[in-house]
């Protein structure tokens, strides 16, 4: 079996849904709660309920993924997707912020990511940067512009540590790579897209301010960011992925 038949074969066997049921464009997310809101607003059925991951489409064609956290996870999707060759992929997640200006409840449309997880490393050497599909985040910003909404734009370094705050040294260093955010996710899912020539974009939501003592993220402080941000998230991943196929410019890029 080559790859296309191994991927075929298994992103069924991952989230449970048949490779004619996937759309041309696709939402991945880490919270099963925005699948559940997803599903429950078009009437559509969940697949993979006990599966490694999770999956629904909806009458326009728009799929949304449910594939877990961290970079292996984000890896292990990008990689399986090349089954039904989709135009475009969007992952919408949430990010820690660094600077003062990253407040919790902001958008975060990030032009590269530090690749810090070292997943990413089995795709490329180190010196290849992980972007994003340009515009794939250009049609994404006029959504979020047309809201009358703001967002943050800037790099973000993507970590497989996830218990850091107390580590000083580490949080030093974050400072000065003059990154924007963290997450854990991102840059796997912008090289791994370009490696397997997926155009991919990512809209982060800040959900705390870890630098700082009180900032760092709580199942309270959770609970309170999903309550007042996570449908407007989900809505502006719709609205951008469900138009850009009539409205958007080409976003795969032209080869040399």
């Amino acid at each position: 079996m080559d790859k296309l038949d191994i991927a075929r074969n298994w992103l069924p066997r991952y989230t449970g849904m048949q490779l004619e049921e996937f759309g041309d464009y696709i939402l991945l997310t880490n919270f099963s709660d925005y699948l559940e809101r997803f599903a429950e607003r078009y009437g559509c059925p969940i697949r993979g309920e006990g599966h490694y991951m999770q999956a629904a489409t909806n009458e326009e064609g728009l799929t949304i993924i449910n594939f877990g956290i961290g970079t292996a996870n984000a890896a292990t999707i990008m990689d399986l997707l090349v089954a039904v060759d989709p135009k475009g992929v969007l992952f919408l997640g949430k990010c820690g912020g660094l600077k003062a200006s990253t407040e919790i409840g902001h958008f975060v449309l990030p032009i590269a990511a530090i690749r810090g997880e070292g997943t990413s490393n089995d795709y490329f050497p180190p010196e290849v940067p992980a972007l994003p599909s340009f515009k794939l985040h250009k049609f994404v910003s006029e959504k979020i512009v047309a809201r009358g909404l703001d967002y943050r734009t800037g790099v973000v370094y993507t970590s497989n540590r996830r218990v850091w705050e107390h580590d000083e040294a580490f949080v030093e260093r974050l400072k000065g790579l003059t990154a924007l955010a963290i997450d854990m996710e991102t840059a796997t899912i912008f090289i791994v897209g370009h490696h397997n020539d997926i155009a991919r974009g990512a809209l982060l939501l800040v959900s705390d301010v870890p630098i700082s003592p009180e900032g760092v993220k709580t199942e309270k402080s959770d609970a309170a960011v999903t309550r007042d941000w996570a449908d407007i998230h989900l809505d502006l991943g719709i609205e951008a992925m469900t138009e850009i196929a009539t409205q958007g410019e080409a976003i795969k890029h032209f080869r040399f």
